[in-house]
């Protein structure tokens, strides 16, 4: 019988897809967007949204910074749907077994105050989870080491009965420092056998059909 008593999930690249490049390469065209890239660290502006800095003051001060890319870095914020898409159903369907079968989930995320409203308002899944860390209403980012400790004192929960699926190693690796449960998540089958393996859900449960989650 697994020790698990809360299994949390990351929401980009985990429950969606988040993959700025592809969008910019679809828009401006990779030799375009690498040079952006490579002039602006849009990334480390991403990281101050995510640390609760004002979602549209923080893009349109950053865009305003850098005149010759100003629509370019614009579009992160205007059409960030676009960048934060699409769903992982497979990992949505994972979510939705394991609340039916009475454990508990969470989210651990580094998303912004705004872009998490906004989000929410587009995806309703996003209100299923039973616990929501959001790093912009907690003011810190993963992998700090802070961010993982608020949420043991939040849930109450010893570190080794949670499980934690995140996309990146450096998350997982501040996780598993604490003593959390973990998964590299590489893809949704991967991590739905984690689940089969702990005990969580059943091979059939764990088996995504798209028709029976249409929602």
């Amino acid at each position: 019988m697994s020790n698990i008593k809360a299994v949390i999930f990351d929401i980009g690249n985990v429950l969606i897809e988040w993959q700025p490049e592809r969008f910019y390469d679809r828009t401006i065209g990779e030799a375009r967007r690498r040079e952006m890239f490579a002039s602006v660290d849009l990334h480390a502006m991403n990281d101050k949204v995510d640390s609760g800095q004002h979602f549209t003051d923080t893009i349109y001060a950053t865009a305003d910074s850098y005149p010759e890319w100003r629509d370019e870095i614009r579009m992160w914020h205007d059409n960030w749907l676009e960048l934060a898409t699409p769903v992982i159903e497979h990992s949505v369907h994972l979510l939705r077994r394991l609340r039916a079968r009475g454990v508990p989930v969470f989210a651990l995320t580094n998303f912004g105050i705004e872009s998490f409203d906004f989000a929410s308002g587009h995806y309703p899944f996003l209100a299923e989870f039973d616990r929501r860390y959001i790093s912009g209403h907690m003011g810190v980012i993963k992998p700090a080491e802070k961010i993982y400790r608020m949420v043991e004192e939040d849930c109450g929960l010893a570190p080794a009965t949670l499980l934690f699926a995140d996309d990146r190693p450096d998350n997982i690796t501040a996780a598993a420092a604490r003593g959390w449960q973990t998964h590299l998540f590489q893809g949704p089958q991967g991590w739905a056998d984690r689940l089969v393996a702990e005990g969580l859900l059943s091979r059939d449960e764990a088996t995504f059909a798209a028709a029976e989650d249409a929602s």
